[in-house]
């Protein structure tokens, strides 16, 4: 483990007593310190407004964020999209105040207005970092954890463009990815996840600093943590560095150039911090979670030698100092657009294609080879068919980079002719997350916000829940997220009721921005993967089954183009309008198709919908929603899973379907006859409602 050069450390501050007097201005050779506080001091008096927030953790990092904003982050305040800038990721989110004010002292744009609306409605400095909300904020933070797993993403997609793009001498995609992490952070097992991933793929662009203060909420880590972290990232094969002291410039700054001098492993610098550095409230858990109190405020500012009393005052010397970065950063932009114009002449066809990536448009044809099914190869388990699909689109969607957590084969998620994501071979596509399902999603967020890739990743439908923060915040993004859930419900028979779905469609369904598309036969599955490649509105999942389904006619019934509505009338009973309208999604389109026939047998004349996704069909206008489901008409939905998404859709006196109870171990079609889902049961069920 090594120590990182130590400079001349800064004495840290006793915090000031209520009857001392007022600090002289610190002497102009001290202007770093005067920078460095400028950050401490618009924390805690924003957090102070507010009555809200983490004033503590900021006034710790303060010297960290003024020696990566100032000296080391390749940016452009002016630009913050430039397409090779590094990555900065404050993976401890509730320290927020840290990010917005070294973005407003770097004089991106964010005003002191901005600062002093902080977690305010509508305001551009909410709680926790959102992405989009905010110029220079490249990932939404906040659930401990996920910012690690979103920086590991981001290294995986400049690795990964950098070895496909790159020629020699033309070095067009070359930046690094920092994060800062906390105690909780280093809790939460995405971490574990996401470090482990890291090292073993031999990231060695991502440069993480630890924040070792010793304090969470409730008090001392003592309480809980006594992790050996250095060791602990040794043995996922980080380099690992200490800086005994964060407020030792030098040590910090030649930490972080031996971090980037290190090319074959990613660099863990761990810097011992006090929480509310400053502050009487300096090293204790009442510097974390709130406001410090206008009397500790003025006492910090005593401490800290910051003479000007008034809220948010930051002198214009400490300003001109964060921003002599400006030309360094302009110059490094200005130097990448003539490289890249060189780029471009020497390889015009390489140039256009990362260019058309970065814009996150489409090639021409990218669907030209997706297939009809027929009933010589449809009548396969949707998982079964969607292999076949995606094969097909990867082979002209270059950017569709992802793979499987530890499930390939079950997932149907291998590229055939698609060399694996690996050390050696960062050009790779298929990428093998290993068993970490939570470390996957938040890796595949990282791919999504650094831009160049469409990112997949496959588990089980049950497993979704090992997923749900990140699939959450990929929602709350708005990123383009596909994710490929097998085993979709009890009809994955013999493993029973620990890996059966039950409650986990609903659950998906219920957050915002998310789609779940869970097609009915093969034709649907390639209708459903047209729709995802072509989201745009943030995740989307495909939801498949392990048994087989049966091949449904299209020359009898209506083609599989109505998936992009959401919902489509399939077919409806000959002989007059509906009496009845059947729903269904996934395998139980088959099952309403059968109630269907035996209906029409009995004088019911029975409407048979496909509904595949209840959020796309959300979205059509009521015209089209009632065309699809007449007023008046009664419905029954039948779905294997919880009823909880159809109530809306169904009316008041409808019926569904489903299941309020967990499945069983046996084969799938006894599950089914047991559990009451039967052709029987939905022709019952619609005779109760025929008057």
């Amino acid at each position: 483990m090594d120590t990182a050069a130590q400079g001349a450390t800064r004495a840290q501050p006793t915090p000031a007593s209520a009857s001392a007097s007022p600090p002289p201005i610190p002497p102009a050779g001290d202007l770093d310190l005067v920078a460095i506080n400028a950050v401490r001091i618009l924390a805690m008096d924003a957090v102070q407004k507010a009555d809200s927030g983490h004033p503590g953790t900021p006034m710790a990092l303060a010297p960290l964020a003024y020696l990566l904003y100032t000296r080391h982050l390749k940016h452009d305040p002016a630009d913050p999209m430039w397409p090779d800038r590094d990555r900065f990721v404050l993976s401890a989110g509730h320290a927020s105040m840290l990010l917005y004010a070294a973005l407003y002292l770097s004089g991106y744009d964010l005003s002191l207005d901005d600062i002093k609306q902080f977690r305010q409605w509508g305001s551009r400095t909410p709680g926790h970092p959102e992405y989009g909300e905010t110029p220079g904020i490249e990932t939404t933070t906040g659930p401990l954890g996920q910012g690690v797993g979103n920086a590991v993403g981001m290294a995986v997609a400049e690795a990964h463009l950098a070895a496909v793009f790159n020629r020699p001498g033309h070095r067009i995609i070359d930046h690094h990815t920092y994060f800062i992490c906390s105690d909780g952070d280093l809790m939460e097992g995405v971490s574990h996840e996401a470090a482990s991933f890291a090292g073993h793929f031999q990231l060695g662009k991502l440069v993480g600093f630890y924040d070792d203060n010793h304090i969470t909420i409730d008090g001392s880590t003592d309480l809980t943590f006594s992790d050996n972290v250095g060791e602990r990232f040794e043995a996922y094969g980080w380099h690992v560095q200490h800086v005994p002291d964060v407020n030792d410039l030098d040590g910090v700054d030649a930490a972080i150039r031996a971090a980037r001098a290190e090319t074959s492993r990613p660099s863990l610098i761990i810097c011992r911090t006090h929480i509310g550095y400053g502050s009487p409230k300096q090293d204790s858990a009442k510097a974390h979670g709130e406001a410090l109190g206008v009397e500790a405020v003025a006492q910090s500012r005593k401490t800290l030698r910051w003479p000007w009393t008034e809220p948010f005052f930051v002198p214009d010397e400490a300003i001109a100092r964060w921003r002599e970065a400006q030309p360094r950063g302009r110059a490094a932009h200005e130097e990448w657009q003539m490289r890249f114009a060189a780029y471009q002449s020497a390889y015009p066809t390489a140039a256009a294609e990362l260019e058309r990536r970065l814009r996150g448009e489409l090639p021409a044809d990218w669907d030209a080879d997706i297939p009809t099914f027929t009933a010589e190869n449809g009548n396969v388990a949707s998982r079964a068919a969607s292999g076949t699909v995606l094969n097909a689109i990867a082979g002209r969607v270059p950017e569709l980079v992802g793979g499987s957590a530890d499930l390939t084969g079950s997932n149907n998620t291998a590229l055939a002719g698609i060399r694996n994501f690996a050390p050696s071979d960062f050009a790779g596509r298929y990428i093998h997350f290993g068993i970490r399902e939570h470390g996957m999603g938040a890796i595949l967020n990282g791919l999504a916000v650094h831009g160049g890739t469409i990112p997949f990743g496959g588990t089980f439908l049950i497993f979704s829940d090992y997923m749900r923060p990140p699939i959450r915040l990929a929602a709350l993004m708005e990123q383009h997220v596909i994710y490929i859930y097998t085993h979709d419900s009890i009809g994955l028979g013999e493993d029973g009721p620990t890996h059966q779905p039950i409650e986990q469609l609903s659950a998906l369904r219920c957050i915002p921005n998310m789609t779940v598309l869970r097609p009915g036969d093969a034709n649907e599955v390639a209708e459903a993967w047209r729709v995802a490649i072509q989201h745009e509105d943030g995740p989307i999942a495909l939801v498949l089954s392990r048994q087989k389904l049966v091949f449904i006619d299209r020359t009898r019934f209506a083609s599989a183009s109505g998936v992009a509505q959401g919902a489509y009338v399939l077919g409806d009973a000959a002989g007059g309008p509906p009496q009845v309208v059947l729903l269904a999604s996934g395998s139980e389109l088959a099952l309403i198709l059968g109630a269907q026939e035996r209906l029409a047998a009995a004088g019911v004349r029975a409407r048979v919908v496909s509904a595949p996704s209840l959020e796309l069909f959300a979205r059509e206008s009521a015209e089209y929603q009632r065309a699809v489901l007449p007023p008046g008409v009664p419905r029954i939905a039948v779905e294997a899973a919880h009823p909880m998404s159809w109530y809306r859709w169904i009316g008041a006196d409808g019926i569904v379907i489903g299941l309020e109870r967990f499945g069983a171990s046996a084969p799938f079609q006894r599950i089914y006859t047991e559990l009451g889902l039967t052709v029987d049961h939905v022709v019952e069920a619609a005779r109760s409602l025929v008057r």
